[in-house]
């Protein structure tokens, strides 16, 4: 009964986290709060009340709270659409696949170095290729961030 709850909800904020709103969110993961001018300043906003209205869009469906002050945070950290695709190193953020590109590039250069000339030709074309298509993937996704 739980699950069938979770599904809709998700579908709606997957729904709703996109454009300006999802400009917003990230901004807000990228920074620890902010307020409405400082969000319509920093994104390029023509008024605040773009940014209020994104903000409160973000507010009823959980994901943003308010603080006394009136400043804004994440209260929940959402992992939907283009943003599953990166992960969040405190206030870093990352492409998923930059981690296997690495991992890859690094099996590489060590099975080159350890086996120098006698390297068996299939595993060095086959590491290294993945070792192009991970980093090419990875450099996709970031050049779609939404932040």
């Amino acid at each position: 009964m739980t699950h069938e709850r979770a599904e809709p909800d998700r579908e709606k904020v997957e729904y709703e986290l996109r454009g300006k709103t999802l400009k917003v969110y990230a901004h807000l993961l990228r920074v620890d709060s902010s307020g409405v001018r400082e969000i319509q300043r920093d994104l390029g906003f023509s008024s605040p009340s773009i940014a209020l209205h994104h903000l409160e869009k973000l507010e009823r469906l959980g994901i943003v709270g308010q603080d006394n002050l009136g400043r804004y945070f994440i209260a929940r950290k959402v992992d939907v659409g283009v943003l599953s695709a990166f992960t969040s190193i405190g206030r870093l953020t990352l492409p998923r696949l930059g981690f296997y590109a690495a991992f890859f590039t690094t099996i590489a250069i060590a099975y080159l170095l350890e086996s120098g000339a006698s390297a068996n030709l299939y595993a060095v074309v086959g590491t290294v290729g993945g070792v192009i298509v991970f980093w090419y993937e990875a450099w996709r996704a970031w050049r779609k961030r939404p932040f």
